[in-house]
């Protein structure tokens, strides 16, 4: 009986081993940013994105559209993780250091870290600032990125399963995935009597003499890819025709990314040098303890921004009636 899953062996950061600048997390990136320009010209080509008194979109206007967006997107997503998650303030104090791809020794190691978060408010506001300059209607852009971006947001978790991070919390489940990338200081004492019979009930034979075992975690990463990603861009873009005001999409997107992330959270494993910022006895054993009450930094983050969606829904449907009742009243 299959009682854990072996990391893939043929997997590695690099898509050609030893050669550090073609990453499959960066190629996953550029298939992300593909696969949404794609969807949201498929919408502009099929008039589905509609604007009260402006003509619609050319293709130029959508290239320099995603081109605000993404370089918004990047700008955010690189700020927001070095500044929520680096707690050595590091950063904050060398903020040149944050698009500084090269180590001490000047080896090149890339620009570890992005966060969705900073990239959903970074993304945010280079659209909005396009739209600001290019004069036009927000809301149906908004509505028109919201049915793109999910499914290429699957992608870039894809990016992060490949580099091997954002791995899970331990798990007993025959779903259970042993990552050789975990660092020795995220395994486990093999001496403790509870992390032997974990290990056992795995199916994983500590040999005598061990000082450290790797346990079988949750691949977290494919879990946010499928639900996060592809579930919640099936459930957009099937309403997509059908929403009931501008902007109901967006409001759908930021609500239901923020709703499956929340309750994925409890199976990915929270940063090590963070832990939990709430926990339910103030413990912060973060790779053993498991409680509803132990709430993370995306988990407070996702809270948020579903606060937020329901309040953009209130008023956004508030202005919709009031329009409609405007109308009515005209005719």
């Amino acid at each position: 009986m299959l009682l854990s899953i072996q990391y893939p062996s043929f997997l590695h950061p690099e898509i050609i081993p030893g050669f550090p600048l073609l990453r499959w997390y960066a190629l996953m990136y550029l298939v992300a940013f593909g696969i949404a320009y794609f969807l949201f010209k498929y919408q502009v080509a099929h008039n589905e994105i509609k604007f009260r008194s402006q003509a619609p979109l050319v293709i130029d206007d959508v290239s320099s559209f995603f081109l605000y967006g993404i370089v918004g997107l990047l700008l955010g997503a690189r700020i927001g993780s070095c500044l929520i998650y680096d707690d050595t303030l590091h950063y904050l104090l060398h903020p040149w250091l944050m698009f500084w791809p090269f180590d001490e020794y000047m080896n090149f190691v890339g620009l570890a870290g992005m966060s969705y978060h900073g990239g959903f408010i970074g993304g945010f506001i280079g659209m909005l600032v396009w739209c600001i300059i290019k004069k036009r209607e927000i809301l149906p852009l908004f509505d028109g990125m919201a049915a793109s971006i999910p499914l290429g947001y699957t992608f870039g978790r894809f990016g992060n399963f490949f580099n091997g991070e954002l791995y899970g919390r331990i798990t007993t489940s025959p779903i259970g995935m042993i990552f050789p990338q975990v660092p020795i200081s995220e395994r486990f004492d093999a001496t403790e009597s509870w992390v032997r019979t974990f290990a056992e009930q795995c199916g994983i034979v500590v040999p005598d003499g061990a000082q450290i075992v790797n346990l079988p975690r949750h691949p977290s990463q494919l879990y946010e890819a499928l639900f996060e990603g592809l579930i919640l861009w099936l459930i957009i873009w099937l309403v997509r025709n059908k929403k009931p005001f501008q902007g109901f999409l967006s409001v759908l997107y930021t609500f239901g990314y923020a709703f499956f992330r929340f309750f994925i959270e409890y199976f990915r494993q929270p940063d090590a040098n963070i832990g939990f910022r709430i926990t339910a006895d103030g413990s912060q054993e973060i790779f053993r303890v498991s409680s509803l009450f132990n709430i993370s930094t995306g988990q407070i983050l996702c809270l948020v921004m579903m606060l937020g969606s329901l309040v953009a829904f209130f008023i956004l449907w508030r202005l919709h009636i009031k329009q409609k009742n405007a109308c009515t009243d005209a005719d």
